[in-house]
Parts: structure tokens; sequence; C-alpha cells
């Protein structure tokens, strides 16, 4: 098989949603048809097992929730599908943040008794900011819940998005009968309490009578339900979905193994393959000859006895060869990988090559910070893996001052793995970490006793927002940062960020000081 085919053949995409809408089981299902049943704990039950073997793992066993993203892959009908399973639990945003960075397409699962949460509106800001096309599937109709129409509708306004229904529920909860497949002209019954991949019926024309001997009375109602549908949904225009203009909508339920072949099956035609990726310097596209690709990711520690830690690097362009020396463009030295590892389901092992939409794992001694380019020699730089603005704050202090080293260093290599951000109080000097999210405020902790020997204790600090500050006018910034000097500090990268202690502060900034740029991602 040619390059460009092997480009073509190539579906990466991420599952997000709020942790209690069924993502994992989701997963679970989609790997099941790739023929990959037994899947590692993580993913089996969003719990963590002895698969799991990070060190700071132990806050995910008392949990009992995962907080890293889990990589997997399998083939499918002539396709190579990517999976980047998210985090699903909320403290832990920023990764699956970062992670939609190495995705073409995303799944977004939703709860439809539940609808809209607010996680889900947070991820799909991420979408529409990347213009990542997106994929609706609305899980758990065997339980009662909203009407079909308004979840579309609700969809439409939460997320912001046009949507569009690829197939259908007739009833819901107890009355779940099945799904009508828009797309595919067909018919799926559903039969509770059952595992089995059911079989679907053709049906081309719903005026035919038989479809009354399969759902009885509601074939009439399914009828005019479609005829509605069709009536205020257009047919899917792919390009529209390509750009991210709207969203193909699936109903299913993943628990019970329904609908979800036919997403799986829709995807596999409609969903891009690698797409171009802008750097600052220009646009990479995958079928360019030489090799390109970035770290989205970096998990340490994943064998504790050899303290070791994986940069996950998306494959961009070209072909990635184990054991040829690749330039790492923000330290300008080349490197070599004797063992970059694949993800296929619960196996990992170690490949000869990769393509454009690969994930590969490459064993980290220390030389790779999320957002690192590696090329053939060319000095480009990937844009679109911002930080984002935290929301909780703490003072980090060092609890044991003979150890003050390794505090700096764990604090420095874990910053570098995105676990949260560090800002400098301009003011004091203290160090000031903020997340998105309390329980990584023990992970860290945790983390740096048990990896750097080191002690810490937190400090509450009062603050509403952090908010990245830039302006094309050199003396209103020195004005107000002369005035606000006590809320300015400084991110690891040496720029200046607002520490505001409430809403009114901020929108008050913004009112008096019209030529600043306030902004909430670390990009701009």
């Amino acid at each position: 098989m040619g390059f460009k085919d092997e480009i073509k053949r190539r579906r990466t995409f991420g599952i997000i949603s709020h942790p209690d809408a069924g993502k994992t089981t989701l997963t679970e299902k989609l790997l099941l048809f790739g023929g990959a049943i037994h899947v590692a704990g993580a993913v089996k039950s969003n719990k963590i097992k002895k698969t799991a073997t990070s060190d700071f793992m132990e806050i995910e066993r008392q949990r009992g929730i995962s907080v890293a993203t889990s990589v997997m892959g399998f083939e499918y009908k002539g396709h190579k599908i990517n999976i980047l399973d998210t985090p699903g639990h909320q403290d832990f945003a920023e990764d699956t943040f970062r992670t939609l960075t190495a995705c073409d397409s995303v799944i977004i699962v939703i709860d439809v008794a539940k609808g809209v949460e607010a996680q889900t509106r947070k991820l799909m800001q991420v979408c529409r900011m990347r213009k990542t096309p997106v994929i609706v599937f609305i899980n758990k109709m065997d339980r009662s819940g909203k009407d079909a129409f308004d979840l579309l509708d609700e969809i439409e306004t939460e997320l912001q998005i046009s949507v569009n229904p690829l197939s259908w529920p007739i009833n819901m909860g107890p009355d779940f009968k099945g799904v009508y497949n828009i797309y595919q002209k067909n018919l799926s019954l559903f039969t509770p309490a059952t595992q089995t991949i059911q079989e679907t019926i053709e049906f081309d024309d719903l005026s035919n009578p038989k479809l009354e001997e399969y759902i009885g009375d509601d074939a009439e109602i399914l009828r005019e339900e479609l005829e509605l549908v069709s009536g205020v949904y257009p047919e899917l225009d792919l390009k529209e979905y390509l750009d991210a203009k709207i969203a193909p909508v699936f109903f299913g339920s993943a628990l019970n193994n329904f609908g979800v072949r036919e997403l799986l099956d829709a995807f596999i035609q409609i969903a891009p393959s690698p797409l171009p990726c802008q750097t600052v310097e220009r646009i990479i596209e995958p079928n360019e000859e030489k090799f390109s690709g970035f770290v989205f990711k970096i998990h340490a520690n994943m064998d504790p006895n050899h303290r070791d830690r994986i940069a996950f690097v998306k494959i961009v362009s070209g072909v990635f060869r184990r054991n040829t020396a690749y330039l790492h463009v923000r330290n300008g030295k080349k490197l070599k990988f004797s063992s970059p590892t694949a993800f296929m389901a619960e196996k990992k092992s170690i490949i000869e090559e990769a393509y454009p939409g690969d994930i590969v794992g490459l064993h980290d001694t220390g030389n790779f910070k999320i957002g690192d380019t590696l090329t053939e020699g060319e000095k480009i730089h990937f844009k679109g893996i911002p930080s984002f603005s935290p929301e909780l704050f703490k003072y980090i202090e060092n609890a044991d001052p003979m150890k003050s080293k390794q505090l700096a260093k764990g604090i420095d290599q874990l910053m570098d793995e995105g676990v949260a951000q560090l800002f400098t109080s301009q003011f004091n000097g203290r160090k000031v970490i903020g997340t998105v999210g309390a329980l990584q405020f023990e992970v860290i902790e945790y983390r740096l006793l048990h990896e750097y020997s080191a002690s810490c204790r937190w400090e509450h600090i009062n603050l509403h927002k952090a908010c990245w500050i830039k302006s094309n006018d050199a003396e209103q910034l020195k004005e107000f940062k002369k005035a606000k000097f006590q809320y300015i500090a400084k991110d690891k990268h040496g720029r200046d960020v607002f520490l505001a202690d409430s809403g009114y502060m901020l929108q008050m900034a913004q009112t008096n000081y019209p030529k600043l740029e306030f902004h909430f991602t670390s990009e701009f």
C-alpha cells in the first residue's frame, strides 16, 4: 500500500463527554468492533486496575476515576482507527483540551436524560476554536429522557453548531424499539438486556406496510417524525461537516451495544483523514514527504520501577521511522528513538514506522515539553496547543528547606507535563499554582513527595481568573501594570498575566483599559 493510501485509511478521533454520559462504555464497544474485546482497565470500567502503574495512581484508586488520556488503535473494514479516550473527570479538563489538538475529528457523547452539560460546553469551545469536525452520539436511549427534537434544539443552542440527525429513535426508555438509520436507509430493532450485535433490516421505502410488522403502531409515528426531520434538517452536506459547521447526530445505547456499529460505519465514511496542521511558519500537509509531528501529552512514571516518561507524539506529515535521527526544534538537537511505541487496544508494541494520523509513544528522559516539534530538519512550531485560564489557585510553599532544589525541579517538570500552571507574582515573588480542579492539587503534592522527595504545603489565595494580557499601546500597558501591580504575574514563559480577584474587577479592567487585550488561553 502506498504512502497516500496509508494516509487516506486513517481516522484519528477523540471521545469527549460529561463523565456520566457513558463515554467509557462507548469506547469499549468501539474497540470490540476492532476485535479488542479485552480492553485496558482504565477504559473497561473507568476505574484504575492493576494495569495502570503510574506512581500517583493511588489517588485514582481511592477516587475510582480515570485521570489519564488513553490512546488506542484498531483496524476496522480496511481503516486504521486511532481513539483518544479523554479523562471524564472535570478536574482534568486541561488534559482533554490538549488531547483535542491531536484529533482530526471528535465524537461527543450526550446523555439522553441530562442533555448538554457544562463540561461538554467547555470542550465544544475547543472544537470550535480549532474547527474540528464533530459527531454527536445521544446515549442511553433505553432510559427515559428528553424528547429527540428538544435534544436537537438544545445541542444547537448550547453547543452553537447546526445538527443533522443521521439516525432516528423509535420511542425511548421502556418503550424503546430501535433506531432507523437515515444515512444507510435501514432499521435496527432493539432487544433489551443483550450484548449481541443486532442485524439491520433494509427499508429504503418507509411507506412499505411491512414496517408495521416490525414496530406496530409506532410505524406511522416514525413516518411522521421522519417527514418532519426531512423538512427541518436537509440532507447532510459533507463539506459543512468537515468545515465543523454541522454535526451529524446518532442515537443508541452503548451499554447494550446498540447503535454503535451504525455510528462507526458512518464515521469511517464521512470523518476526515489526517488534516493539515497550522504552524507559525506555514501549513503542513499530511502528504508531504518529510516527517513532522508534535508532542501533545507527556505521562511520567508509567512504570515507577524505571521512572520512565512517555511523550505522546501526533504524526502530522511524512513517515516516522524507528532509529532515525529527528530534529528537536526547541533545543536544536537531533534525537533517535530505538523503541517507539504504538498502542493497539490493551497492548503496547514497538513499531518500525508510523504514518500521519498515528499516535506514537516516545520514551523521554526529560527532553520534551508539551507543544515540542520533531522534524527532519525544518524549523517549524505547531500552533493550537494552548493552556487555558485556571479556575482554582493556591500559593505553593516549601515544607522542607533542605529539599528546595528537589521542589524546584519537581514543579518545573510537572508544569512541563501540563499537570497545572505556574505563575510567579511580581508583587511578592511567590509561586502560584493554577488548576482547573481541586484534585490536581492532591496529585501535585503526592507526586512531589513520591517522585522528587519534596514536601510542599498549600496556602489559599482568593482569585477569580487568570488572563494573559498584551497591548499595542505600550503606555497603557505600563499604566495598567503599575495600577494593578499586586495582581500582575509572569507565567513560565515570562508572559504577563493578570490575576483578577473577582469578576467585577476583571470587568472594570476591561472597561477602563480598552486598548488592552485580555486572553483566556495562552495562545494568542
